[in-house]
């Protein structure tokens, strides 16, 4: 069986050369070598905090190196960033155990030549310790290296939200993800609920934002835990929550979620609306659709019907609804404390994606009966995908327009027809939406 540190390289090493996933290859190594939990927490810990420190550690690893960083071997480059972020971030490791485990790691492998160079240079981090660049000027260049985020993601950031809101949003991001679900008011009360996962050793606190919300600290594998086996809650963020209940669903609606794996939101309403009317979930994935499929089970949610289909193709055959919902593909960049690695896209990655949502938007906007709503949705912070999509749309649909909405709930940017949920002022996800009503 290996051991964390080495399923840790072999993890970063797949994500570096193949872009896998962090999460599913974590996932996939716990159940395989079936860890136990202390390992289990090195395994996530390791892999997790290397990926958020990856230009913070290139930059401290630079200092060492004859050559740059590009010119390593991705083995040697992956080894040498385990050892740093044990180093720098992880203060329970000893010096000693860092060191020596990234040359047995390397020595491991073909590479096994680069022992010496790994040594050297880890040594020479662990006796400097962390460096930033020497600089007073408070710019893009210097907050990327200081919270390892790409300057032009950075200076996107500044330019849209302002630099104190920039470091905000880059600071928040440092923390641990907190954990917030949706009960099951079909099945129990919020006050119920909290009861009963206490009684199972989970903690939990009542949201004071929003009713039928807990935030909760799950320790080990949910699907072990009876109240999420009897379908008492579902895992959404407050930022998600906080849109759906601003539709004030009726019981006798018929909602369309377009774009709904997992199946959050149409959870969500199809419990509001009391289990009644009906919520169609689509997803074109077939095994993304079966997420939708297994929730409403577990939940017993009756009334959300889960359906193949493509959000950018009219299906004239689905008939029409009073609220419809796309939360489109978008670059993720209001959950980078939940993925790593989605900081760390190139801008021209992204460049297709408005015109791709302004597609599934007017799309959507064909389902919506008259004097009914559409909702547009993202979880990033990009105007180009968020306010630039929904003005172009409004400016081309004139049987359209804007609806304000109620922002008691929300700490918003003033001055937008359309809402920025940015992460450090709602202590939530980063999310953005727009409500439009059909008007004829």
């Amino acid at each position: 069986m290996k051991d964390a540190r080495q399923n840790a390289f072999e993890i970063l090493r797949s994500i570096q050369i193949d872009r896998a996933y962090s999460n599913i290859s974590i996932n996939a190594v716990i159940k395989k070598e079936q860890e136990d939990e202390r390992e289990s927490s090195l395994l996530s810990a390791l892999v997790y905090t290397t990926l958020e420190k990856i230009i913070t550690i290139d930059y401290n690893l630079s200092l060492y190196l004859k050559d740059p960083i590009s010119k390593l071997r991705p083995e040697i480059l992956t080894v040498l960033r385990l050892g740093v972020c044990q180093l720098l971030f992880m203060d329970k490791i000893p010096v000693s155990a860092a060191v020596n485990e990234s040359v047995r790691i390397i020595k491991s492998t073909r590479y096994s030549f680069a022992a010496g160079l790994v040594n050297a240079v880890l040594r020479k981090v662990a006796v400097n310790g962390l460096k930033l660049p020497e600089n007073t000027k408070v710019d893009a260049e210097y907050l990327s290296v200081k919270y390892s985020c790409p300057a032009w993601l950075v200076q996107l950031w500044i330019n849209s939200y302002g630099q104190e809101n920039a470091i905000g949003i880059l600071e928040f991001f440092q923390k641990k993800p907190r954990d917030f679900v949706r009960v099951n008011n079909t099945k129990i009360t919020t006050d119920e609920l909290a009861l009963s996962l206490n009684g199972e050793g989970v903690a939990s606190s009542v949201c004071e934002k929003l009713e039928n919300s807990l935030l909760i600290e799950i320790k080990g594998s949910v699907e072990k835990i009876t109240s999420f086996q009897n379908g008492y809650f579902h895992f959404q963020d407050i930022s998600s929550q906080m849109f759906c209940h601003l539709f004030a669903v009726k019981p006798t609606d018929t909602v369309f979620d377009l774009c709904a794996a997992p199946g959050g939101k149409s959870f969500t309403l199809a419990e509001i609306s009391g289990d009644s009317g009906k919520v169609f979930s689509f997803d074109m994935n077939e095994n993304r659709l079966d997420l939708i499929k297994n929730g409403a089970k577990r939940l017993q949610l009756s009334n959300v019907v889960g359906r193949q289909g493509d959000a950018s193709v009219f299906d004239e055959n689905l008939g029409l609804a009073d609220i419809v919902l796309c939360d489109v593909p978008c670059s993720g960049f209001g959950v980078i404390h939940r993925k790593p690695e989605i900081r760390y896209k190139k801008a021209q990655d992204i460049d297709k994606l408005p015109d791709l949502q302004y597609f599934i938007l007017c799309n959507a906007s064909r389902y919506v009966k008259q004097n009914g709503v559409l909702a547009y949705s993202t979880c990033t912070l990009n105007p180009e995908e968020n306010e630039d999509v929904c003005e172009r749309f409004l400016k081309e649909n004139k049987n359209y327009v804007s609806m304000s909405v109620d922002s008691t709930l929300i700490n918003t940017l003033p001055g937008s027809k359309f809402t920025t949920i940015l992460p450090h002022l709602n202590d939530s996800d980063g999310f953005f939406f727009a409500i439009f009503k059909r008007m004829r």
